[in-house]
């Protein structure tokens, strides 16, 4: 018996709203890891004033083109439905040379965006969504970005209302030109929050240029407002052109992801030692495989007892095998705070 074919789009289901196939499922739709600003690894919540390059909550650093010219850190004021927000805080008044540009952005592995085609007659239409709130108002700034930043996109969003959360969403043609990295571990996309821009440094919004922009023209500047606050969650950059819910991930799955690029973690080591120099390795595994096979690792004691050096003799996308050196006879043991990064 023949039922006939069926062609459709989108399925309807029994949940008001709610459909299969129109980009609303919550199975890895979103390209962002960490949008909840929920893991924070390296700083706990701490605030910290950042270097150029420097990571603040997992998977976003910062860029910028001078120094202490503003705060970073994990907040728990959010907008319903989250918990965490990015906080950034101006720490002057910093008057904005031509050249000078400050933002916090997050690259995304090629693996991850390859299915995006962007550089091909095929790119995809992408939609960018967040919340935002700052203590000042007006037009705001950023863009997307390719692995050789010479390729940019600039948006601009609206904040009306100071010291209050504001959905934004932003729909981005895909880019039919330049080089895009596809399938690897290398930078297939940035998504990008200008904090400041010279004149240089920002063009008009709404199109794909051949050099690396990072806001709009005549943007509002953070930096340039003693104190003045900006925070940030829930960003999500999805396929299709218009924003669907925020993918929300067990804890455990945000964790892991962010591990890929950054694992910190406390071992402990013990042995016997006979006051001539002998080591003894101790074999750790990763929770997470990391991103590239071999992960810049740094270390740091803590209550060492009869040695006199540490470190790793090797390490893997996998793991590494920490050594202690023993300084006497005896037992020897000692914590070892170490951390892991492959970042992009």
């Amino acid at each position: 018996m023949s039922y006939g074919q069926v062609n459709a789009d989108v399925i309807g289901t029994s949940v008001s709203g709610s459909n299969l196939g129109a980009g609303n499922a919550s199975i890895m739709k979103n390209r962002i890891i960490n949008g909840a600003m929920v893991i924070d690894q390296r700083n706990a919540g701490a605030s910290i004033t950042p270097t150029n390059g420097a990571y603040g909550i997992d998977r976003w650093v910062y860029g910028l083109t001078q120094s202490s010219k503003f705060t970073a850190q994990q907040s728990t004021d959010a907008p319903t439905g989250f918990s965490f927000s990015n906080l950034i805080t101006s720490s002057s008044a910093y008057s904005i040379g031509s050249t000078d540009e400050f933002e916090v952005f997050q690259r995304i592995e090629g693996f991850n965006t390859s299915d995006l085609g962007f550089g091909t007659a095929n790119a995809k239409t992408v939609t960018l969504s967040f919340w935002v709130k700052c203590s000042l108002t007006g037009t705001f700034g950023g863009s997307l970005f390719n692995s050789a930043t010479n390729r940019s996109y600039v948006f601009s969003y609206s904040i009306p209302v100071a010291n209050t959360w504001t959905q934004i969403s932003t729909t981005i043609a895909g880019d039919t030109s330049g080089t895009w990295v596809g399938a690897t571990n290398g930078v297939g996309l940035g998504v990008l929050f200008s904090l400041g821009a010279g004149a240089s440094r920002v063009t008009s919004a709404g199109s794909w240029n051949g050099a690396f922009y990072v806001g709009v023209t005549g943007q509002t500047n953070l930096v340039a407002t003693n104190a003045a606050t900006f925070q940030y969650t829930g960003v999500q950059l999805e396929v299709g052109s218009s924003a669907t819910g925020f993918e929300y991930r067990q804890y455990q799955q945000e964790l892991a992801l962010c591990q890929r690029y950054f694992e910190a973690g406390q071992s402990y080591v013990t042995g016997y030692g006979n006051g001539t120099g002998a080591y003894v390795n101790y074999p750790i595994q990763f929770s997470t495989s990391k991103r590239t096979t071999s992960p810049t690792m740094n270390y740091s004691n803590s209550s060492a007892v009869n040695i006199s050096a540490y470190g790793a003799d090797t390490s893997t996308a996998t793991g590494f095998r920490l050594y202690m050196v023993a300084s006497a006879a005896g037992m020897c043991n000692n914590y070892v705070n170490w951390n892991a990064s492959s970042e992009l």
